[in-house]
């Protein structure tokens, strides 16, 4: 009776571990679906009342209509007038609103346009113990301390700053691209962060640590 139970119950759990997954993932597009729609909905709704389109038929038209404009800024932004035009626009408004910049600066890191300010990837300890947490080197000083950048998940345009003695700052080879990713899939992928620590770990430990003391 026992091994029936945990056969019928290591059957019902496969289907969780199957259903459940694909059920998140079909949430989430259907959540991404109604943001998407709600932002568009002013242009269906005109759509739908100029034409016979109806419904879903005219999202995906508006949709398809989005996709080219960024066509079109894209290669508008390429021409002299208007990247002139562009940076005119972002230093006279947009960098004026407050987190602009991290938001850009994540988008392109995320893409993978641009390199980052940040100037490496390092797992600290701002607690002065055995806790890491996931950070970014901003500014290196004199002494050898460190400034580091910790944002937060699945956000990283938000976080905390800490100033902090190198002896708590372990810089790590690893992209800020890959730790962005990590970053917004709330620590999915910090696997290799944590393996390159280890090795950096060992490489700087003293050659005879290893050897028995007499």
């Amino acid at each position: 009776m026992k091994r029936a139970i945990e056969f019928f119950k290591s059957i019902f759990v496969g289907g969780i571990l199957v259903i459940l997954p694909s059920a998140i993932f079909l949430f989430v597009l259907n959540w991404i679906f109604g943001l998407v729609r709600k932002v568009i909905n002013p242009f269906t709704t005109f759509l739908m009342t100029k034409s016979p389109l109806q419904g879903v038929v005219a999202d995906v038209l508006v949709i398809i209509l989005l996709i080219m404009a960024c066509f079109v800024v894209g290669v508008t932004v390429r021409t002299r007038l208007g990247k002139w035009f562009y940076s005119l626009l972002e230093s006279r408004i947009l960098l004026k609103f407050p987190g602009y910049s991290l938001i850009k600066e994540t988008v392109y890191q995320f893409l993978g346009k641009k390199k980052s300010s940040f100037s490496s990837v390092a797992l600290a300890q701002i607690f002065e113990n055995d806790t890491l947490v996931s950070a970014f080197i901003t500014d290196e000083h004199a002494d050898g301390s460190y400034t580091v950048f910790v944002p937060t998940a699945p956000n990283p345009t938000s976080g905390n700053i800490y100033h902090l003695h190198r002896n708590y700052v372990h810089p790590v080879d690893v992209s800020v691209e890959d730790t962005m990713r990590s970053i917004i899939s709330c620590g999915a992928g910090s696997s290799r962060l944590i393996a390159k620590y280890k090795e950096g770990s060992q490489s700087n430990a003293p050659a005879d640590a290893d050897k028995p003391h007499r």
